[in-house]
């Protein structure tokens, strides 16, 4: 990091240790004649205040705007709170199992730790899982215009709200009881590449003493940052960075494999071959940094008085959102089985001989076009009887979405190709491009279909069940029933083996599930509130689980709280863990003992992993823990401090890639490392494909320490100025008997310091956000068994970005807003990568490459 950047770094933590205070410090004194009993994320007991036992991050609108991202997942991501798994459209390339999707992973447990909410309850998955099974809620179905806050909770609460909920909860607040006509336009760009982003969104709200309806709709769309405008990040091959030449052995010229040796293309340029007869080819400049999508949404919410304390409600939510994927040219390997007669008119070796690896470039780079469809309808009353409040409500949920190729683009189908190469009129030598009548006849058209439904029905009761120490102990009790399917259909020509090169997922199952749950919160004192809570929930396909939750909350002075929990938590092994079929990926790696026994394919090369799911999984179990204090000395100052732990059991992954490929790929017959024939001389034959499943293998440690501070100061006419700090520190991250602590992607420090400036109609903010440094390649010699414990590589260097808004309000009906994201046009750190996601010269899923944004937005107010 530079000598400016780590001043800077030094007086932005220096103005937030001095300057601070706790968002909820401030709600005590609002509204103190009358004050509306809520349910508060992470409690279902209805509150009077908004604090509770737990720790909750609240992001309201007015900061969500000053963050000026029209895309849930960028807001996200900045948390201090997120971590490694959390993922979107970034990248979306042909190897992707869950492009056009988006998720957020909090403490870097993954997505499918983390339960996201939508008014308290539970959305359907999307119907295409990430990195093949794991089910997430794509949050790109939720329009940041809709949105009035976020609560981000921090600790456990499966106990609360069932399974998912190890890491915490995203509870997002959708904006209700609005009154008038609100449209908001918002048009940004690059400096840079030629990226764009249009919005548009248009809220309208009529409200009554009886009733109250709101509807959103909501238009996102932007265009495509192709990688070859990237520069370095849009290649493949890293060496001249300093990185690992990621490139692949199916090449343009490939190889051959002439009276039974392999044999390169003669035509293959000599900066192209390897030492083994590989002609590599350089797939970067081929996919997209960020692909183009649109989004088009549409909320209503309703409430209804129908007298005696009875209301009824629903929500109505539809989105469609389109996306592209894309990668480089079709990439066929021995497996395809081609070959080449004697007859053909271009052979030059004058007999029948087989292509090994070849890239089908004059086809095209392949293209996806990707749609996604989701509705939710929920429907309900809710009431008061006897001073207890009631609710009962039923939920509908469904995604929908289609993968498709068309025939021009790019998809080869082998049987066809075989069929023109043995009529002679494809010419796979040389780097031919051949016409493209014969592509036509070579190519095909794909499509894959997944869908998701659920269906749900709850009902809850809070209120003053008894008294205790003449004090009323809260109550609240209710029950669950869902049912979900999912179904990941794949098109039946991946099935049957004749497309090659991209990543398949199929997929088929369903459950049923009940839950029971109560919650107390007793006051022991009146300045102690102990939560005892417990829920049982019944799967029908893996059996039960009981989950109790012990928190508390001590004010022992005016100013200052203090609050714990303990927690029991589970995650039910997800649909597609449980159903999925034969699916693949592709990996970067050395066969070693290939390497070893022929001196041949000694570099890192691209290789195939094929899963199947695992009907015997066990849930997931989870332990949680956080004690914390806030201290507010003053209304305008504060400062939090939360110590919190996880430990997860059980832990549901992809079997140990290293142990797997020592334990069988030195066997020439083994089924579960299948190789080629070996050649003439040669013990082991080609790496053909590595057979993997799922297991409950691995446990995970975590833990960190939480800092919150905010100072709000009077400036008189000259306006108000509040700094608002989130820092996350990342003290441990044990898998699998490894400390990933500041290991490839676990970053120790993450913060984001926020600068407001309000004055009558002017604002400002200045948004300052870092991601501490981490180590480089966590498989340095990439032979597939995570060594970073024995071996230490190069430093991911840490990043601060700086984020510039301001804001005026001409009248009461327009106002405008101008921003820049990344000022400083920051570029990724530098990363030699994994093997696996990262092959580009960083860390995709953690850094942000778009560049600097500048952007405009309008509001009009009617």
């Amino acid at each position: 990091m530079t000598k400016k950047y780590s001043q800077l770094t030094a007086l932005s933590l220096a103005i937030a240790a001095v300057c601070a205070t706790s968002a909820p410090a401030f709600a005590a004194d609002e509204g103190a004649d009358k004050v509306e009993k809520i349910e508060v994320t992470g409690s279902r007991i209805k509150r009077t205040d908004m604090e509770g036992p737990s720790p909750i991050q609240t992001i309201g609108k007015e900061e969500i705007s000053s963050f000026g991202y029209d895309n849930l997942q960028q807001l996200l991501e900045k948390m201090p709170v997120a971590g490694n798994g959390t993922f979107s459209t970034r990248g979306n390339n042909q190897d992707s199992t869950a492009n056009g999707g988006a998720a957020v992973s909090l403490r870097g447990l993954g997505p499918d730790a983390t339960l996201v909410l939508i008014n308290g309850r539970r959305v359907a998955i999307s119907a295409f899982a990430e990195s093949i099974t794991n089910s997430f809620v794509d949050i790109n179905s939720i329009p940041v215009s809709a949105i009035e806050r976020i609560d981000i909770l921090k600790d456990g609460a499966s106990a609360i709200y069932g399974s998912d909920a190890v890491a915490g909860v995203v509870n997002v607040i959708l904006k209700k009881d609005f009154d008038g006509l609100e449209l908001n336009l918002g048009f940004g760009g690059t400096d840079g590449p030629s990226y764009e982003e249009k919005t548009a969104s248009l809220l309208w709200g009529s409200s009554t003493n009886d009733s109250n309806v709101t509807i959103i709709l909501d238009y996102f769309n932007n265009s495509s940052f192709s990688a070859d405008e990237a520069g370095r990040l849009g290649t493949a091959n890293q060496s001249p960075y300093g990185g690992e030449d990621f490139r692949s052995s199916r090449g343009f010229p490939g190889y051959f494999y002439v009276d039974g040796e392999k044999t390169i293309d003669p035509n293959c340029p000599a900066e192209n071959a390897t030492s083994s007869g590989s002609c590599l080819f350089d797939y970067g400049p081929y996919g997209y940094i960020i692909p183009a999508a649109e989004r088009v949404g549409a909320i209503v919410q309703a409430e209804q008085n129908f007298g005696n304390d009875i209301t009824g409600f629903i929500e109505f939510a539809v989105q469609h959102n389109t996306s592209q994927a894309g990668g480089a040219p079709t990439p066929l390997d021995e497996d395809a089985g081609l070959t080449v007669p004697a007859s053909h008119p271009n052979n030059p070796f004058g007999m029948d001989i087989d292509i090994g690896r070849y890239r089908t470039v004059d086809a095209g780079p392949r293209r996806w076009d990707i749609s996604s469809d989701t509705m939710r309808i929920v429907a309900g009353f809710r009431g008061t009887l006897n001073d207890w409040d009631w609710e009962l409500a039923a939920q509908k949920g469904r995604s929908k979405s289609e993968q498709t190729g068309s025939k021009g683009q790019g998809w080869v189908r082998v049987d066809y190709l075989q069929a023109e190469i043995d009529a002679g009129n494809y010419n796979p030598f040389g780097g031919t491009y051949n016409s493209p009548e014969v592509i036509d006849r070579i190519t095909t058209s794909l499509v894959r279909r997944g869908e998701s439904h659920m269906t749900s029905f709850d009902g809850s009761i809070t209120g003053e069940a008894f008294t205790f120490n003449d004090m009323p102990v809260l109550m609240a009790a209710g029950f669950e029933y869902r049912e979900e399917d999912v179904e990941d259909i794949p098109d039946d020509q991946f099935v049957r083996g004749l497309i090659f090169g991209t990543e398949s997922v199929s997929a088929a199952a369903e459950r049923d599930q009940w839950a029971a749950y109560v919650e107390f919160s007793i006051p022991l004192a009146d300045s102690f509130e102990l939560q005892l809570a417990g829920r049982y929930d019944d799967y029908s396909d893996f059996g039960s689980t009981t989950n109790p939750k012990v928190a508390f909350r001590w004010t022992p002075s005016d100013d200052m709280t203090v609050r714990g929990s303990w927690a029991q938590g589970f995650r039910a092994p997800s649909l597609a863990q449980i159903g999925l079929g034969p699916s693949e990926e592709s990996q970067f790696f050395t066969d070693t003992y290939r390497c070893q026994a022929t001196g041949k394919d000694c570099g890192v090369l691209d290789y195939n992993i094929q899963f199947a799911g695992n009907p015997n999984l066990k849930a997931e179990e989870s332990e949680s823990m956080n004690l914390g204090i806030v201290w507010a000395p003053t209304h305008e100052i504060g400062l939090g401090i939360d110590f919190w732990s996880i430990t997860q059991d059980n832990k549901i992954d992809e079997e140990p890639f290293g142990p797997l490929y020592d334990a069988e790929c030195n066997n020439q017959n083994s089924t579960v490392c299948e190789r080629l024939a070996p050649q003439s001389g040669e013990s082991l034959g080609v790496l053909r494909k590595l057979h993997s499943t799922f297991k409950n293998v691995t446990s995970q440690e975590v833990s960190g320490v939480d800092f919150s501070a905010s100072y709000l100061y009077s400036l008189g006419e000259s306006g108000d100025l509040k700094f608002n700090l989130e820092y996350s520190f990342l003290n441990k991250f044990e898998k699998d008997d490894l400390d990933y602590t500041g290991e490839y992607g676990y970053p120790e420090h993450r913060w984001v310091l926020t600068n407001s400036w309000v004055q009558d109609n002017l604002s400002a903010n200045l948004n300052i956000s870092y991601i501490g440094e981490f180590e480089d390649t966590p498989d340095i010699d990439f032979d597939g068994t995570l060594d970073f414990e024995e071996n230490t590589s190069r430093m991911v260097d840490s990043q601060i970005l700086l984020d510039l808004q301001g804001s005026y309000r001409f009248s009461d009906g327009i106002k405008v807003s101008l921003g820049v994201n990344n000022l400083l046009d920051e570029e990724p750190p530098f990363a030699i990568g994994d093997g696996d996601a990262d092959l580009y010269g960083y860390v995709g899923k953690t850094h942000n490459p778009r560049g600097r944004y500048i952007y405009t937005k309008v509001t009009f107010n009617f």
